[in-house]
């Protein structure tokens, strides 16, 4: 434990604990894997009682400013995440996430946290109920729509929209590429998430689909992109899987006919 976050936590439990409306607050992310470092947030899950809960997320950044400083806070709609809420403490500048829930829904999750208080027991009575769950890729999910997104990226190449391009092939990095390198290794398939370290022998490639901002730069990055993925597919498929043959075969024609004007612009 890091001592900037355990002064946090030394000071915010005893004040949650007087709140009678929560049951109990857990800890989830770096701190479960034990891997926190000085650059780590916090992130606190803070479980309501469930006929509290309303009136706990109305005052929800009142029980913020109750635990430290806080300089500024926003809930966390931009990650599909209202009930949580982003906070930054300081100084010294400290980030947590506070995520309120009615304490039932604790039981869907997608780890165990690392319990921190609880009263009468009940967060430990809620995750006896079923084992976490982290939601896997679906790769028939992702070959029905890859062949789609490769059209659409040469669509951005041949157009010059070369700053849409490379969002969109962090896009592919991050949702496709990321989570299936990190499940080949045994991890969660959390997006890019510590990729440098859990999957070194793969690092060298992936690095090569991050470009620079011109066009040929852009291509490379998508050729590797489709060049990982072709290989990761062969890797993760099983029974009963689809390969949608054709719109490969086109898309891959589009994008090099895209590529080929290119060159012949540079000639």
């Amino acid at each position: 434990m890091i001592k900037l976050h355990e002064d946090f936590i030394e000071k915010a439990l005893p004040i949650l604990k007087k709140n009678e409306r929560l049951t109990g607050v857990a800890a989830g992310g770096s701190w479960i894997t034990n891997s926190m470092d000085e650059f780590s947030d916090l992130d606190l899950v803070i479980l309501v009682i469930p006929e509290y809960f309303d009136s706990v997320m109305t005052e929800r950044l009142a029980i913020a400013e109750s635990l430290g400083k806080l300089l500024s806070a926003f809930t966390g709609e931009h990650v599909g995440e209202p009930r949580l809420l982003i906070c930054l403490y300081g100084p010294p500048l400290l980030h947590v996430d506070l995520k309120f829930i009615s304490a039932s829904d604790i039981v869907n999750r997608v780890e165990d946290p690392i319990i921190l208080w609880e009263r009468n027991n009940q967060i430990s009575k809620y995750i006896a109920q079923k084992p976490p769950k982290y939601p896997l890729p679906d790769l028939q999910w992702i070959e029905d729509r890859f062949w789609v997104w490769v059209h659409y990226a040469a669509a951005k190449l041949g157009r010059g929209e070369i700053f849409e391009l490379i969002e969109f092939i962090s896009f592919l990095r991050t949702n496709v590429i990321g989570p299936l390198i990190l499940l080949k290794y045994g991890s969660t398939p959390s997006g890019v998430r510590r990729i440098e370290i859990k999957a070194k022998e793969d690092l060298p490639k992936l690095i090569k689909t991050v470009p620079e901002y011109n066009a040929l730069s852009c291509a490379a990055s998508l050729r590797t992109i489709i060049s990982l993925y072709l290989d990761l597919r062969e890797y993760h498929k099983g029974p009963g899987f689809v390969n949608h043959i054709e719109a490969e075969k086109e898309s891959l024609i589009y994008l090099e006919g895209i590529i080929e004007s290119y060159n012949k612009r540079r000639t």
